[in-house]
C-alpha cells in the first residue's frame, strides 16, 4: 500500500509532486528547501540595495527541521532516517552544512551522499535535501 501527501502548512512543491510517500513501512521525503509557505527563505537577508546574504547553517537547519515536520506526518522520526541525500550549490558550504547536520545526526544515523549541483530552483537556495525513512515498528 503507498500513500502520498502534499502537507498543509509547508511551502507547496512547485511541480506536480508530493512532499512525502510512504510505501510499505519506508517513508521517501522529496526534495526540501527553506522555503516556507509565503515563498519567503529562511537563511536570506536582502540588503537595501538589494544584495543577499546567504546563510548556509540557517538554511540547513531549517530544512532539516522542514524534514522532521514532513516525516512526523507520516508517524516517523529524524531518528527513522535510513538514507539522505544533499544537494548543495556550492561545495564551499559544506563546512557550514556538516556542522549543523552535526547537531541532528551522529555515526549512528543515516547513509548519507553529499553533491555540489549547478543550480536548485532559486538563486537564493544553497541547499536542498531527500530523506528515506523507515517506519519504526509497532509491537
Amino acid at each position: 500500500m503507498t500513500e502520498a501527501h502534499v502537507i498543509a502548512g509547508k511551502a507547496t512543491p512547485r511541480g506536480r509532486f508530493p512532499h512525502v510517500k510512504v510505501a510499505g513501512d519506508f517513508v521517501f521525503v522529496s526534495g526540501t528547501s527553506s522555503r516556507r509557505p509565503d515563498n519567503t527563505f529562511v537563511g536570506v537577508e536582502v540588503d537595501q540595495m538589494g544584495t543577499a546574504t546567504l546563510d548556509i547553517r540557517e538554511q540547513t537547519r531549517a530544512v532539516i527541521e522542514n524534514i522532521r515536520d514532513i516525516l512526523g506526518t507520516a508517524g516517523a522520526r529524524l531518528q527513522d532516517a535510513v538514507q539522505l541525500t544533499t544537494y548543495l550549490v556550492s561545495m564551499n558550504d559544506f563546512g557550514g552544512y556538516n556542522e549543523v547536520y552535526g547537531e541532528y545526526f551522529d555515526e549512528h544515523g543515516p547513509t548519507r551522499t553529499t553533491v555540489a549541483v549547478h543550480q536548485l530552483p532559486h538563486p537564493h537556495l544553497l541547499i536542498e535535501i531527500q530523506v528515506v525513512a523507515h517506519l519504526p515498528r509497532t509491537t
